[in-house]
């Protein structure tokens, strides 16, 4: 009689965990390089050996040359840098969270942490490759422990917005004399020399989108204080005469709240000034329009000041309100409700 399957189970009817790739990568490992050529001889790739037995088509390749070299008996494992402590088990996949257990630490420190398993270095170096990379740690920003309660608010307080009213994400940046350094393609055998000034200069950038039609403004200022933020939301209102309210979504900065413009507020009630959730600056807009704008300004030295306000100037010029909002993609934005966000589509 036919069985009722003759497919195996994902999972293992027994009790225990059977791992079969683990089992193949450790105590079966030969058994599994004999099915490697198996697969080779019957027209497989590398690459979909590799993708079958959880391997990297490296390895297969170089099992293969193996094979042909020294036929079966080169695929035995080959006399390690240090013989086995007795009862130290089989080493597996490397374990990338006991790989974290230590910062920074180079191959031959890892095997010392790991209790030396057996296992050379160039195997530990490849099976490490396989689940991680020596990279720079990325610094993010906290968060805000109260961020839903805050967009709720936020959202609301979009939402009873008069009809006309004016939606516009505000933000500072600081761009200095100094230039930022990014990667860029230079020839080999060659190092491109970017040059700095004498002493270095900085200016502020105030600089606002409006959510919907892309519309931008900006202001450069010396420094990032209450009077500055105050002359730039009367450009504000100036570039929008016409609206009942014009209301700015910016963080948490102290310029924002101070007392200097709770007192420009009170006595301009058509402009209106919401916070979003602190430590949150992926949630402005804006910020993708900092990020091009040094993206540009990178690697281009000058000489003065004014010759990089005149690059900025020049950055602003030349984008068109359509590539604004594609930069800022404000729709991904938390900040905006839903019913916002389409309309915003709409509008788009």
């Amino acid at each position: 009689m036919r069985p009722p399957s003759v497919y195996a189970k994902p999972s293992c009817p027994a009790a225990c965990p059977c791992d079969l790739l683990r089992l193949l990568h450790g105590p079966h490992r030969v058994a599994s390089r004999l099915v490697m050529i198996l697969l080779s001889q019957h027209g497989l790739s590398a690459a979909q050996i590799a993708d079958l037995l959880g391997y990297d088509p490296a390895t297969v390749r170089r099992w293969i040359h193996r094979y042909h070299q020294h036929g079966t008996a080169g695929l035995a494992d080959r006399p390690r840098s240090w013989p086995a402590t007795a009862g130290q088990p089989e080493a597996g996949p490397a374990d990338p969270a006991a790989a974290g257990a230590a910062p920074r630490l180079d191959h031959p420190q890892a095997v010392a942490a790991l209790g030396r398993p057996a296992i050379s270095l160039r195997t530990l170096h490849r099976r490490v490759g396989e689940v991680a990379a020596w990279r720079r740690p990325r610094l993010v920003a906290k968060g805000d422990p109260d961020r839903d309660q805050l967009l709720a608010e936020l959202h609301r307080q979009l939402n009873d917005l008069p009809d006309g009213a004016v939606v516009l994400a505000e933000d500072e940046t600081h761009i200095n004399l100094l230039p930022w350094v990014r990667a860029t393609w230079i020839p080999h055998g060659t190092r491109q020399q970017v040059m700095t000034p004498g002493k270095n200069r900085r200016r502020t950038i105030f600089g606002a989108v409006d959510l919907q039609s892309g519309q931008w403004c900006y202001q450069v200022t010396h420094k990032a204080v209450s009077a500055s933020f105050t002359c730039f939301c009367e450009r504000l209102l100036a570039a929008y005469p016409t609206a009942p309210l014009v209301a700015v979504i910016c963080d948490n900065v102290i310029i924002h709240h101070s007392k200097i413009v709770q007192r420009w507020l009170a006595a301009h009630p058509r402009l209106r000034v919401l916070h979003g959730a602190r430590y949150s600056p992926h949630d402005n807009p804006v910020e993708r329009v900092w990020g091009a704008l040094k993206a540009r300004l990178a690697n281009n030295p000058t000489l003065t000041i004014q010759g990089r306000v005149r690059q900025v100037h020049a950055f602003f010029g030349g984008r068109t309100t359509a590539q604004m909002l594609a930069t800022a993609a404000p729709h991904s934005s938390p900040w905006l409700p839903e019913g916002y966000v389409q309309n915003f589509r709409e509008a788009a």
